[in-house]
């Protein structure tokens, strides 16, 4: 039974009187909280790629901007699947969680769901995200069902390697490659650009949101590139984000972009300087607010596609 849970308050390091604690019955708290629908950062980062490759392949195929089907689609699909990842990613750390004072409030830890209960909801919210897949080509659909790989293994990852936001990237970037194949049904050398410069910029912001919790890491054995990189952390920012802007540029360049492009993608730029120039990796908050800053960045590169999609048809 999926109900019958109990509410025990809102994790530690939620958002604080949203409207899941405000709005939402007792019953159904929970499982926002496992989904994480109080926190949208999370859906948004996986959104901005598949976003990104649409109005991508709109400007390549000509079109008066992105397909806003599809769009619909992966903005849906981006909310049931990160709220799917973090139910199973929440089952999977359950230990680890109980150990660290920014997640042991979360639902499984806090014993406010159970891990049958936690089950049957991350089926539920896998179904929605069949359901939208289903809605694209056929090469679509089986290029979304190999993203289960990278999602499968990366939970699994912070302890056997200093790099487990490498394989969150594979996981997160993947919508670099459905928003193209969505429209061709393949794949060039343009989304594939655009997903390796996508795997950079998630190392990067997920770096910054790692170091909330090296500390804690640290005591339970947990690896991260927080860890790794260290005092090192904002020279190695800036390597990514500069390796992130070179191959989004390159993606734009072999999908025949114009000038609109590539000033929102060198606007864009500044915005990841400003996080490396400003991050201090010992105050948490900051490293947070930095982490959802990559919103803006988000809606800056898309704006910059969607307008370049449009004035080439003028």
């Amino acid at each position: 039974m999926i109900f019958g849970t109990k509410d025990t308050g809102p994790v530690a390091d939620a958002v604080k009187r949203h409207w899941v604690d405000t709005r939402l019955p007792a019953w159904a708290r929970p499982y926002a909280r496992l989904a994480r629908w109080e926190r949208p950062i999370g859906w948004w980062l996986l959104l901005w790629p598949c976003w990104w490759s649409a109005a991508l392949a709109a400007i390549k195929a000509g079109h008066l901007g992105p397909n806003l089907w599809h769009l619909a689609l992966f903005l849906i699909g981006a909310v049931a699947m990160r709220g799917a990842g973090c139910t199973y990613n929440d089952l999977v750390d359950e230990e680890i969680d109980a150990q660290v004072d920014r997640t042991r409030s979360r639902p499984i830890p806090a014993g406010q769901v159970s891990r049958t209960q936690a089950k049957i909801f991350l089926v539920l919210q896998a179904v929605i995200g069949l359901v939208v897949l289903l809605q694209f080509n056929t090469y679509t659909i089986l290029l979304g069902i190999a993203s289960l790989a990278p999602v499968a293994v990366y939970p699994f990852m912070k302890r056997v390697t200093n790099w487990p936001q490498f394989f969150l990237g594979l996981a997160f970037s993947w919508g670099a490659l459905m928003g193209w194949a969505a429209v061709f049904g393949h794949l060039g050398w343009a989304p594939v650009a655009l997903y390796i410069g996508g795997i950079c910029w998630t190392i990067g912001y997920d770096t910054i949101y790692a170091h909330q919790d090296k500390e804690d890491d640290a005591l339970v054995g947990v690896k991260s590139t927080a860890r790794l990189f260290g005092v090192f952390t904002k020279p190695a920012m800036l390597l990514l984000y500069t390796a992130a802007t070179i191959l989004f540029a390159l993606a734009a360049t072999l999908a025949d972009a114009g000038p609109a492009a590539f000033a929102g993608i060198a606007i864009g730029a500044l915005h990841l300087l400003w996080q490396a120039i400003i991050l201090d990796i010992d105050d948490p908050d900051q490293c947070l607010k930095l982490f959802r800053s990559n919103t803006t960045y988000g809606w800056i590169l898309f704006i910059g596609l969607v307008l370049d999609s449009l004035i080439g048809n003028f």
